[in-house]
C-alpha cells in the first residue's frame, strides 16, 4: 500500500487546500447532501444560500414554508425538484418530531447512536451519515464518497468487491492505522480525495498524466 500521508500531500500540492461546506451543525448538513443532484458543488452551494436566505435553515421554517416557495429554489438543484422539496420537508419533519426539533442533540451521545439517527434522514447511508458526523467533530476515519473510494482503491487500497459497501469496507480495513488523527486532518482528506475523483481519476479515462500522485498508485504505475 502507498504511504496515505504522502498521497494526501501530493494531492493538496495540486488541488490546494479545500473548502468545507457552508453548512454548520447536523441539520444544515444533512440538507447540505439533499440540496443538488448531480450538479457542480458551486450549483449546490447556491441552492442552500437560497434556502437560506429565502426560508431560513430552522426546521420550523422549512416545515411551515409553503411548498410553491420552496419549489424554485429546489428546481435549481437539477432533475426531479418535487422530490427534493418532499425530502426537505421530511428532513424537517422527523427533526422536529423524533429531535424535538434540536437534532445537534445527537452530537453529546455515543457516536453508533448518533449514525443511527442520521440514517433515518433521506439519502444518508453509512457513508453520509459518517462524514456528516466528521464535519462536526466526530469519528475516527475518513468518509469516502464513490470518488475518493475510486482513487484509494486505484492506489492500493483495499480490494474491488461486488458490492459497493464490501469494496468501502476493504478500505476502511486498510486505512486502519495510517489515516492522520483530528477531524479536521480526516475532513480534509476526505475532500481532497473527492475532489481528485471528481477532476483527475475519473472513472473512464482516467488522467494519470496530471496527477502528482503516479508514484504512489498501483493503477497508474500498471498502465506503464
Amino acid at each position: 500500500m502507498p504511504d496515505f500521508q504522502k498521497l494526501i500531500s501530493a494531492l493538496a500540492r495540486l488541488h490546494g487546500e479545500p473548502a468545507v461546506p457552508p453548512a454548520r451543525g447536523p441539520f444544515e448538513l444533512v440538507l447540505w447532501e439533499n440540496a443538488c443532484y448531480l450538479l457542480p458543488d458551486e450549483r449546490r452551494a447556491e441552492v442552500f444560500a437560497r434556502l437560506r436566505q429565502e426560508i431560513g435553515l430552522r426546521p420550523a421554517a422549512i416545515w411551515h414554508a409553503d411548498p410553491a416557495a420552496l419549489l424554485p429554489i429546489a428546481k435549481r438543484g437539477g432533475m426531479r425538484p418535487e422530490t427534493r422539496v418532499f425530502r426537505w420537508r421530511e428532513i424537517a419533519r422527523i427533526t422536529l418530531e423524533q429531535f424535538g426539533g434540536d437534532l445537534d442533540a445527537i452530537l453529546q451521545g455515543p457516536y453508533a447512536k448518533a449514525k443511527k439517527a442520521l440514517k433515518l434522514f433521506p439519502t444518508i447511508g453509512d457513508p453520509g451519515a459518517s462524514k456528516i458526523l466528521l464535519m462536526c467533530g466526530m469519528g475516527e476515519e475518513v468518509p469516502l464518497d464513490s470518488n475518493g473510494l475510486r482513487v484509494l482503491t486505484r492506489a492500493g487500497f483495499g480490494r474491488e468487491q461486488k458490492s459497493y459497501g464490501a469494496t468501502y469496507q476493504s478500505v476502511q480495513d486498510d486505512l486502519q492505522g495510517f489515516t492522520p488523527r483530528g477531524a479536521a486532518s480526516l475532513v480534509r482528506a476526505h475532500l481532497l480525495l473527492r475532489q481528485h475523483g471528481k477532476t483527475i481519476c475519473h472513472t473512464n479515462g482516467p488522467e494519470c498524466g496530471a496527477c502528482p500522485a503516479v508514484a504512489l498508485c498501483n493503477f497508474a504505475l500498471s498502465r506503464k
